[in-house]
């Protein structure tokens, strides 16, 4: 007799607990942020837009990146900012390694990756050891400390002009490969 009540009872419990179930599901349906990528059209709806913007990743107390951009388009529900007139230089173990210069970029705030292009002229990545690369667009993954590109690349110094497509170069050790598609021209002395 007592399985029979406690039955009743778990039934009974197992039914209140599938109304409010169904009354969260429906009172929440409404609420349910959707995450969707920020169309062009929608950049004057930013959490906030900042002039003069800085950015600065550190670990311990050794800067690792500096991003300064003239402006920045904050959505807070994407963690992201949209850069416009971006610059970025990356410090190694001597200090400076490199800069990068972009007209517009993307900023992910939670994975720290930025995404940087050009419309119209190739951007320009200046390297501490005397190397400039050209290109219209290039990415950088900070959790493996890696920047790269699938798009043409021209990297120009020290005598030499290298063109290609597609780059990988990890910033500490400035070491760039290029991925196909390579040509190697060394320029006269002079």
């Amino acid at each position: 007799m007592w399985e029979r009540v406690a039955r009743r009872t778990l039934l009974a419990l197992s039914a209140v607990l599938a109304t409010f179930l169904c009354y969260l599901l429906y009172t929440n349906a409404g609420s349910t942020p959707v995450t969707q990528s920020v169309a062009p059209g929608a950049i004057e709806q930013a959490d906030a837009k900042i002039s003069n913007f800085t950015f600065t990743q550190s670990k311990g107390n050794a800067i690792q990146w500096h991003v300064q951009a003239r402006e920045a388009r904050v959505f807070e529900r994407e963690r992201r900012a949209l850069l416009s007139g971006v610059d970025i230089t990356f410090y190694g173990e001597q200090g400076k390694e490199m800069t990068v210069s972009g007209e517009e970029g993307t900023l992910d705030i939670a994975t720290k990756n930025l995404v940087l292009a050009n419309q119209s002229d190739p951007m320009v990545v200046e390297t501490q050891s005397g190397y400039t690369i050209y290109t219209n667009h290039v990415a950088w993954t900070d959790a493996t400390k890696e920047l790269h590109t699938n798009d043409a690349i021209r990297i120009v110094g020290h005598g030499v002009t290298v063109t290609g497509r597609g780059l990988l170069g990890r910033v500490d050790s400035e070491e760039f490969q290029i991925l196909e598609d390579v040509h190697v021209d060394f320029l006269p002395a002079s």
